[in-house]
């Protein structure tokens, strides 16, 4: 029997319900594991409606006008509810299980990961990048606004932050390099949610969320909060941009530069300000 037409017809269910742009290396597995369920959910609709047609047909009022007080003699319900919970069972072992050991134990190490940290707050996205020394710096809440332009909390004296910058509103990543970003908020719980990377993440005050995934091709996608956090929830709105590693190069020593001129000339300005 040849099951190719079949295979071939299992995505274009979520094609149909308009499922967004796939763009993260571990997403294919995600989507697989949406199409099954999608097509799972539509041969129940259309099973219990079918049944619910025949039941409202059979046993309406003319055609039954005693009621029968004794129920259901047969187990085909039974046998039907048995039937979808093994089939539940088995995507949460055969897929989501998998996919969170993945995503859980296979943890990217060594220099080619790129490290972020995103913070949210009422109602913005501000994202730190780890500089060229490739090693993210410290941060406390409470060094927020100390001095004013410091909206992250950044730590002055960790050497490890000395190269490290942050750029609000877009989060800029290279493409084919596994990136890991750490995941927090000022103020309350939102969520970073990076919908072409199938990749999601509360942010929590006074907790470090982690979440990981290796962007496959480039592009510019929106980020939204995908927590309900506050009247101005709909508008806390940034975008993903993906570049190639030239680019991102570029950017990050740029960045990080930057970042050294400020750290550098802070301890000069420091006695002119107290004066």
């Amino acid at each position: 029997m040849n099951l190719d037409p079949i295979v071939a017809a299992i995505p274009a269910l979520n094609k149909i319900l308009g499922i967004p742009e796939l763009a993260s290396e571990h997403g294919e597995m995600v989507d697989h594991m949406l199409e099954l369920v999608h097509w799972f959910m539509l041969v129940l609709f259309i099973g219990w409606s079918t049944f619910l047609v025949f039941v409202f047909t059979k046993f309406r009022k003319d055609k039954s006008a005693k009621a029968d007080y004794v129920g259901v003699r047969g187990h085909a319900s039974t046998h039907i509810e048995i039937g979808v919970v093994i089939v539940e069972a088995i995507l949460l072992l055969g897929f989501a299980f998998p996919l969170w050991a993945q995503q859980s134990v296979g943890y990217p190490t060594g220099k080619e990961v790129v490290k972020v940290r995103a913070m949210g707050e009422k109602f913005k996205w501000n994202f730190q990048y780890a500089g060229q020394d490739g090693t993210l710096g410290g941060y406390a809440l409470a060094n927020i606004g100390n001095p004013a332009t410091n909206e992250m909390g950044l730590d002055a004296k960790d050497p490890n932050g000395k190269d490290d910058f942050v750029k609000g509103a877009t989060l800029t990543l290279p493409v084919g390099r596994p990136v890991i970003i750490d995941v927090t908020s000022k103020d309350v719980i939102h969520n970073l949610a990076l919908v072409p990377m199938r990749a999601a993440q509360d942010a929590t005050p006074g907790v470090n969320g982690h979440l990981w995934f290796t962007p496959t091709k480039t592009g510019s996608w929106d980020i939204i909060c995908g927590q309900l956090c506050g009247a101005g929830h709909s508008g806390m709105r940034g975008t993903l941009e993906v570049i190639p590693q030239k680019d991102f190069d570029e950017f990050m020593k740029e960045g990080s530069e930057g970042a050294l001129k400020n750290a550098a000339a802070a301890p000069a300005a420091a006695p002119a300000a107290a004066h």
